[in-house]
């Protein structure tokens, strides 16, 4: 299925969507039939069976699922009007697509269009965190397979101490992203049935797509200089992996509407920040600088000044503060304490290899490396 929200006058902002829906049948509202008319700037997928898309009706934006064929086995009127040359992700296609009486048929409430496509989002947005997780184990994977076999200086590589830094930095990286993306997962699937998980998904969601997609680009490129020139070349999978690590963060939400989604399920949801902080306290006691996070998050989020504007960093503190409870509790002490060190550490700037002297390297890279 293919998805298409966004028109050019308004991105992001889709209440300034023109595009129109009529009713074709005799009846309106939830799974009744209509015609829609207007242009979508990016259309995911425009090879897919059926897509979902915004509308207005009289009574306000709606949702509609809209076939390629017809119930009577037409073409729908869905036209291509040109393909997107897109930096990366070349394998999927994205066009704009020309609406112009398409069949559709109304899905959700009426008037509830964003809320009820949100909803699926979410699902997309998720698949956002695990494939940007994806990209970090594999351009990993990549950097320890080539320092493994390239000598320098009388070494190899990866017995380089200051390369070895930089590889269980970005492990630490790599272990922390999967981790709250499982997490997520883990709640998204409790959420029919437990309110707590339902609100934690909602608003552990557009942490992770914020933090671990915004993670990503500078991940692959510092894997990408882990090869040296050799990974700037063609040949290797590093270009393709550095063309496709921005993406993640720009679909489905970009960065600060990612950001601006985790306030609002801090207003909307109420167990939302109790559930949050639920999983931080669960970690308390594992690490020192753990728990002068979780208190420094709590301070932060009982402030309510300005909040739009510290909303990148509320939430960064919010990612940075789950990753650290779940490794705390979950992982290996080493990759535990090495993550709390140094993205919860009074010194850390953002960038790879500033691990403290006293990590245990080994059994990080160890952990991280492929098996033979």
């Amino acid at each position: 299925m293919g998805m298409f929200m966004t028109e050019k006058q308004g991105g992001s902002d889709v209440r300034t969507n023109t595009t129109r829906a009529v009713v074709a049948g005799e009846t309106s509202g939830q799974g009744a039939e209509y015609r829609l008319s207007g242009h979508k700037f990016f259309c995911s997928a425009p090879m897919s069976d059926a897509f979902l898309t915004l509308a207005y009706t009289d009574v306000g934006l709606s949702c509609f699922l809209v076939p390629r064929w017809t119930p009577d086995g037409e073409r729908n009127n869905l036209f291509i009007q040109r393909l997107k040359d897109k930096l990366g992700n070349r394998s999927n296609a994205s066009s704009e697509m020309e609406l112009q009486g398409t069949w559709g048929v109304m899905v959700g409430e009426e008037g509830r269009g964003v809320r009820t496509i949100l909803d699926m989002v979410q699902g997309t947005r998720f698949y956002c965190c695990f494939s940007s997780a994806a990209l970090m184990r594999q351009g990993l994977v990549q950097a320890l397979h080539h320092t493994t076999h390239r000598a320098a200086f009388q070494k190899k590589l990866i017995q380089q101490p200051l390369m070895r830094n930089v590889l269980a930095d970005l492990a630490v990286e790599s272990e922390a992203a999967l981790a709250l993306t499982l997490r997520i997962g883990r709640a998204m699937d409790q959420g029919p049935a437990d309110e707590g998980a339902a609100a934690l998904a909602r608003i552990a969601t557009a942490v992770g797509k914020y933090w671990i997609c915004k993670r990503t680009p500078g991940h692959t490129y510092e894997a990408m200089e882990c090869h040296g020139g050799p990974g700037y070349i063609e040949d290797s999978i590093m270009p393709r992996l550095y063309r496709e690590a921005p993406v993640n963060s720009i679909w489905e939400g970009s960065g600060n509407v990612m950001c601006l989604d985790v306030l609002r399920a801090m207003f909307r949801e109420k167990a939302a920040v109790p559930a949050l902080l639920a999983e931080l306290d669960a970690a308390r006691g594992g690490n020192a600088r753990l728990d002068a996070a979780t208190d420094a998050l709590k301070d932060e989020l009982n402030d309510p000044e300005n909040l739009e504007l510290r909303a990148r960093g509320i939430t960064e503190m919010l990612a940075t503060a789950l990753q650290g409870a779940l490794l705390v509790q979950h992982a290996p002490a080493a990759v535990g304490d090495a993550f709390c060190a140094s993205r919860l550490g009074s010194r850390w700037m953002g960038a790879y290899g500033t691990l403290p002297a006293g990590v245990d390297f080994d059994a990080i890279i160890d952990r991280a490396s492929p098996a033979a």
